[in-house]
């Protein structure tokens, strides 16, 4: 199944290309830092470097483990991204001396834990998109409000999938016991590709589903989905985007504990707030499944592998900060937003062009 695509304009032509000058990423963490403890925090700054080799270059020069090296986030690699990460105090000297033309420490101060992953509220954007006819630009504007109000699905980008686009297979086939993966890391990463991938086509069947519910009348939708009349005009009375049906397991947003739809009216309500979100399924053990005819649909992208955790993600979310600027002279247009964590600009400026834009970087 391609990639189904939610705003309802026709497709935007410009040129993206994912670099150090026109892809800025700015981490905004969890919680204040403390200032105090065993624990120093620096605010690194890394150019056209994955977290991971930076990490991995700061742990050399500390002689630790870069397990050692607390982070919150990966951050792209063929960007400029600025993110927290923390070391033990002890190695605070030996710092001193560190030196990388693609590193750079902004700040720092102390706090009493060590940096975890997954602790950080999100990423502050900038994108620099060029050959934006003044056309175009009044489409992008208008897409971005669009986008400010009513939210975006949360798709997996393509940096979730490697190279070649195909690492979910692999990762099938490792689950399968077709396939063996020693190294820990990779297994572990192809393994997450496949989760993904399963999540992605769930995500655009559903919006397949939207999008029918907006077009076609409740008659039509009962023999088109082969869904009873009372689900069918209970998605069509809906007014938030994404559109639920009994069953869909929503989560309270943007963290808190997940619950079923049960059709209650307060629910819409929540949903309409934005309080709530509709989640989809990363296959696994110890994952919530959707039941009645959510579940159903959600079954035809599930798997039954119980030797990885699965977990549900936010099927759709809402960029914060939204700014956009048209720079005429220069035919470029300019944007400013904030993402929760797990959450991939690339989506947005997919969106927004309505193509996959992989093949340009």
């Amino acid at each position: 199944m391609d990639r189904f695509y939610a705003l309802s304009h026709t497709p935007i032509a410009f040129h993206f290309r994912q670099n150090a000058r026109d892809f800025v990423v700015d981490e905004v963490p969890l919680y204040d830092f403390s200032g105090e403890g065993e624990h120093l925090v620096l605010h690194m700054r890394k150019k056209n470097l994955a977290t991971w080799d930076a990490l991995s270059i700061i742990a050399n020069h500390l002689g630790i483990n870069a397990r050692e090296i607390g982070y919150a986030g990966l951050k792209d690699k063929n960007a400029l991204t600025k993110q927290y990460i923390s070391i033990l105090k002890k190695h605070e000297e030996k710092l001193e001396s560190f030196s990388h033309e693609q590193i750079k420490f902004l700040s720092r101060t102390y706090h009493n834990n060590k940096i975890r992953l997954g602790h950080l509220k999100g990423n502050r954007f900038f994108i620099r998109i060029k050959k934006v006819t003044p056309t175009a630009a009044k489409k992008l504007s208008q897409a971005l409000k669009a986008i400010k109000k009513e939210g975006m699905p949360n798709f997996f980008g393509y940096q979730r999938f490697g190279t070649d686009g195909d690492n979910y297979k692999m990762g099938e086939a490792i689950l399968q016991g077709k396939k063996k993966e020693r190294n820990v890391k990779l297994k572990r990463l192809y393994i997450n590709a496949y989760q993904s991938h399963l999540f992605n086509l769930w995500l655009s069947r559903r919006l397949e589903i939207n999008t029918m519910v907006a077009n076609f009348s409740i008659e039509e939708l009962e023999s088109i989905l082969n869904l009873p009349n009372n689900i069918v005009t209970s998605m069509k009375a809906q007014k938030n985007a994404f559109k639920v049906m009994l069953g869909d397991v929503l989560k309270h947003y943007p963290h808190g504990a997940p619950f079923e739809y049960e059709g209650e009216a307060t629910d819409l309500e929540r949903l309409e707030a934005k309080d709530v979100v509709p989640t989809g399924l990363l296959m696994g053990k110890r994952s919530r499944r959707a039941s009645g005819f959510a579940g159903e649909i959600e079954k035809e992208f599930d798997a039954p592998y119980t030797q990885v955790d699965g977990d549900r993600r936010y099927a759709w979310i809402y960029p914060e900060d939204v700014e956009g600027e048209f720079k005429e002279n220069e035919a470029w247009f300019e944007m400013h937003f904030t993402l929760p964590k797990g959450a991939y600009a690339t989506v947005l400026i997919e969106e927004l062009a309505k193509r996959p834009l992989k093949e340009e970087n």
